[in-house]
């Protein structure tokens, strides 16, 4: 369930950073570096790839930061 201070976006990861960080490229057109939501990284095996179409929670204070909290295949 996503925060009332987020808003859930979908788009393409552009490329991998350091730290576990991706670069993503929204459907607007806005790019935003995301984490892997705590789920993803814990216990699962999901891998997250260049081209993988995501689902970012994007925090409207800063909305260059977010949150990747679901993988489409």
């Amino acid at each position: 369930m996503a925060d009332e201070q987020t808003i859930r976006i979908k788009g393409t990861v552009v490329d991998v950073l350091r730290d576990a960080k991706f670069l993503v490229e929204t459907e607007q057109g806005l790019e935003v570096v995301a984490r892997a939501a705590g789920r993803m990284r814990r216990g699962r095996k999901i891998r997250i790839l260049p081209g993988d179409t995501v689902e970012v929670d994007v925090s409207l204070y800063d909305p260059s930061k977010g949150r990747i909290v679901w993988r489409h295949k």
